[in-house]
């Protein structure tokens, strides 16, 4: 009761935490529209159709597509607050597998820090403003890592079923969750190495056949109807189904150089990956992560479990060395899971560190020994821990993550007249105004089509690096944008801006016209 007490109040505070969160932050990441426009296909054919259909794994479009009949209404609006509730209840609910998991790994003193300094990083907060499918898949994949946490201690079968169904159905929402069962096999192929770790012969025969003969049986079927463990090209480029990605891709965060080497491919992506794992757990908290993994492993506690850890982050190593080096991109929510295990270890430094250090009855420590920190000086330090992070990504204050999108689609479908296009870099203000266009996938195909008119962005598209910036640059020329969402940005702030590409020809018509006037007097000269 005590622990269930605990975290009926721990999720509480994530759902107030979460929900200043989205008060303060700004969807500018267009994923999840995908499984937006996924769910909205559960809604129109059968589920059975909808199921195979689609590069993504359709548990997450499913959930929304499930809570757009709960919660009911009609048009864009209605699946954008179905798929943010998807999300938001996703990630209260991580509140539990994250205090079992810790509560199984490190005790009940770092349970609790452990689900809080979870919730408040940044990146959860991310992943729930964009409405992305990393919300529902986290939430199955901590369930099973708890689930397979608890078979290695203890050795009883109970727990292997619920590992298994929880690994499939983080699995069929996104294809990371092979990561689970894959380490779990490599994590019993160690254990014979691991004199202390060892189980008896018949058991773990037992164990290792249950486990691939049960997760075929969950993800069987859904592997046999996509003839492939996923469809989705990062995931065929990462197990070397599929070459890499163009050397321009969109996806792309620089253009791939013609003259780099193989060698020089993988430098840059195993220090982008270093820094993936840094920022997971966000970087004031990543000293204490290293220094919990430390103590974990000379302590020696849970040592089966931690051998199934490490295989998860060496596994993870990799797979994300591969997302980078065949992809070209890397983001921080990209190393969720290894962020998870790093929070988890940091708390249990901190936990660790205030048993050592605190002093009972003194809040600020005794006036002889000034250098021992009490418990004031601790919870300033925690407070430091989790606001920084938060100070530095959130905004001012605004009506919903979708509230400028909102207003620049109602914009488009007030102005969009007749055969004109819009090309939304966006991708959610076309979504909102119900109008066709050209979305960011296709910025390409935009500049030779004479009815594109309205070209839609945020500053970023313009001011970046990428190649497609060009491109956009190259439509707008220099013409004055007709409209921006909200008017007067400051901070933080996403801004729209909306230009009329018919006035960018005319002002570069009427240029090229007045300059070879002034030439042809000039020569007449």
């Amino acid at each position: 009761m005590q622990h269930a007490a605990r975290v009926g109040l721990l999720m509480a505070v994530a759902a107030a935490l979460l929900g200043w969160e989205l008060a303060h932050s700004e969807a500018t990441f267009a994923d999840g529209l995908r499984y937006i426009h996924r769910a909205e296909r559960f809604e129109s054919e059968s589920w059975a159709a909808g199921f195979g259909k689609g590069i993504d794994h359709p548990l997450h479009p499913m959930a929304i597509a499930a809570a757009h009949r709960l919660i009911g209404g009609e048009g864009p609006a209605s699946w954008q607050r179905a798929a943010l509730s998807v999300s938001f209840v996703s990630a209260v609910l991580l509140v539990i597998p994250t205090y079992l998991l810790t509560l199984e790994l490190f005790g009940s003193a770092a349970a609790w820090l452990a689900c809080v300094l979870a919730v408040v990083n940044p990146i959860v907060g991310y992943v729930v403003v964009n409405v992305l499918s990393e919300s529902t898949f986290f939430l199955w994949w901590t369930f099973g890592l708890w689930a397979s946490a608890r078979f290695f201690r203890e050795g009883r079968f109970l727990w292997l079923p619920l590992a298994i169904a929880f690994s499939g159905l983080a699995y069929l929402t996104r294809p990371e969750g092979l990561l689970l069962p894959a380490s779990i096999v490599v994590a019993l192929l160690l254990l014979p190495v691991v004199r202390a770790a060892r189980i008896n012969w018949p058991r773990w025969w037992g164990a290792l056949a249950f486990l691939v003969v049960g997760f075929a049986l969950v993800a069987g079927p859904y592997v046999a109807l996509k003839k492939g463990l996923g469809t989705k090209p990062a995931i065929a480029r990462v197990l070397g189904l599929a070459p890499r990605s163009d050397p321009m891709g969109l996806e792309r965060e620089h253009p791939l150089p013609a003259d780099q080497t193989l060698a020089r491919t993988y430098q840059l992506a195993a220090g982008r990956t270093a820094r993936a794992f840094r920022a997971s757990v966000t970087p004031p908290l990543f000293v204490f992560s290293l220094l919990g993994v430390g103590l974990s492993l000379y302590q020696r506690t849970r040592l089966r479990a931690w051998i199934l850890l490490s295989a998860v982050l060496a596994a993870s190593a990799v797979g994300l060395t591969r997302l980078h080096a065949t992809g070209g991109y890397l983001t921080a929510r990209h190393s969720l899971i290894p962020g998870m295990i790093l929070t988890l270890a940091a708390a249990h430094a901190l936990t660790w560190l205030m048993g050592k250090a605190a002093l009972p009855g003194s809040w600020i420590g005794r006036p002889g020994e000034r250098l021992r920190p009490g418990p004031a000086v601790w919870a300033g330090l925690l407070a430091a821990l989790v606001v920084y992070p938060n100070v530095r990504t959130l905004g001012p204050p605004n009506q919903g993550p979708f509230s400028v999108y909102t207003a620049t689609g109602r914009w488009i479908a007030d102005h969009v007249e007749g055969s004109d296009r819009v090309l939304d870099m966006t991708n959610w203000s076309l979504f909102f105004s119900g109008q066709p266009g050209y979305s960011y996938a296709q910025v390409y195909d935009a500049p030779p089509d004479p009815n594109v008119r309205w070209i839609v962005v945020r500053d970023t598209h313009v001011a970046g690096h990428w190649p497609y910036s060009d491109v956009v640059k190259g439509m707008i020329g220099d013409s004055e944008p007709v409209a921006r969402f909200p008017a007067d940005a400051h901070g933080k702030q996403v801004q729209i801006r909306i230009y009329d590409r018919r006035t960018s020809l005319a002002t570069r018509t009427a240029t090229a016209t007045a300059r070879g006037a002034s030439d042809g007097g000039s020569t007449r000269r």
